[in-house]
């Protein structure tokens, strides 16, 4: 998951210095969703293995 965060912010990145807006509007908003599950699943994963 973090993996195709950095993918999409290094997209939206390269959309805004090229001029493309939307196309950067659009992968940074991904990019955040992704990043936000990713730290949901990193704290389940975190309190299940502290749990065993």
């Amino acid at each position: 998951m973090l993996r195709w965060t950095i993918t999409f912010i290094i997209i939206a990145i390269i959309a805004g210095i090229l001029g493309f807006g939307g196309v950067a509007g659009a992968a940074a908003g991904i990019a955040k969703i992704l990043f936000f599950v990713f730290l949901v699943l990193f704290v389940v994963s975190l309190l299940r293995g502290a749990t065993r």
